[in-house]
């Protein structure tokens, strides 16, 4: 496949099969802008349960026309199109991996791996920026926030930060993460984002149109779309210092805060880990004043799961 055949300026617009052997068609939509422009990747449904970022992009692939747009948009709704059909948590049912773990891919790995290789190869050569949409699973209850990699070249992170500042997002996240399809392209000089919206496996009209709104705000952000209609975005918090926890041992998890988005204080508790007969195995607490990000709604966990994010402000 030769997506740099589809030419910005030529507009066109055409819906393309990855090359995936799988019986789920992975398909991307390539939109050419009538004028030469920057490329952007947008890529959705690496967890198979986040909706709003997949109906979002399946009504973009539908709504965007080449004539509005300088540069070029590849859209990809549904890069997990087996989960998303048999309603996998997190992982591809074919071999039971997280995709979100898998880069960089393998040619002679298992399928998510494969697919993960396939992902670099098609897309990464053609992205000047890479954006994708996640959202809390079945088991998260999440606030929506958006990730920018730190463990980059200052410039990268710089030019990949000043592009989230633009969306109307509440919380903007520095992440040294490296294995992920956005964390990986930054790893390989794309300036790239991960935006989550919507929790609970659960999606509304409201959520969608937010994250579309986002979309086009990175559009006009990057002169895809005309910046001349740009809204004010609302007060966009940053966070430079965020804590992942994790459960150190299967158990039973008791959330002590209320909703993602909870303000915190110092020594505020935020859940505990039990076994069976209700004996403590783990005790969280906030070592800081920050803000509830996101965190696992699940009574019972396995070891290594994750329990709770939240992020110094």
């Amino acid at each position: 496949m030769r997506l740099s055949d589809f030419k910005a300026g030529s507009g066109v617009k055409q819906t393309l099969p990855l090359p995936v052997t799988s019986p789920y068609s992975v398909e991307m939509t390539v939109i050419c802008g009538s004028r030469p422009g920057k490329n952007l990747v947008v890529t959705a449904g690496v967890h198979g349960c986040e909706y709003v970022g997949i109906e979002t992009l399946n009504r973009l692939k539908r709504e965007l026309e080449p004539a509005a747009l300088s540069g070029r948009v590849i859209l990809l709704p549904l890069v997990n199109p087996e989960g998303f059909y048999q309603g996998s948590k997190q992982t591809i049912p074919a071999d039971g991996k997280n995709l979100n773990r898998m880069f960089p891919g393998k040619p002679d790995g298992t399928f998510s791996s494969q697919l993960a290789r396939v992902l670099e190869e098609t897309l990464y050569p053609e992205a000047d920026f890479l954006m994708d949409l996640h959202g809390g699973d079945v088991n998260e209850a999440l606030t929506p926030l958006v990730f920018f990699p730190a463990s980059v070249p200052e410039s990268l992170s710089a030019a990949a930060s000043a592009a989230a500042e633009s969306l109307s997002v509440p919380y903007r996240v520095a992440s040294t993460s490296q294995n992920g399809l956005y964390s990986w392209a930054a790893q390989c000089g794309i300036p790239a984002l991960l935006v989550e919206r919507g929790d609970r496996g659960l999606w509304s009209e409201k959520e969608v149109a937010a994250c579309r709104e986002n979309v086009y705000e990175l559009m006009r952000h990057l002169g895809i779309l005309n910046a001349a209609s740009v809204s004010p975005c609302l007060q966009q918090a940053e966070i430079r210092r965020a804590v992942y926890e994790e459960a150190p041992a299967d158990g039973f998890w008791y959330p002590a805060v209320s909703a993602a988005g909870q303000k915190l204080k110092q020594g505020t508790l935020l859940g505990t880990l039990k076994d069976s007969y209700g004996n403590e195995i783990a005790r969280y607490t906030a070592p800081f004043d920050g803000v509830v990000l996101y965190y696992t709604l699940s009574l019972g966990v396995k070891s290594g799961d994750p329990l709770i994010a939240y992020g110094k402000l």
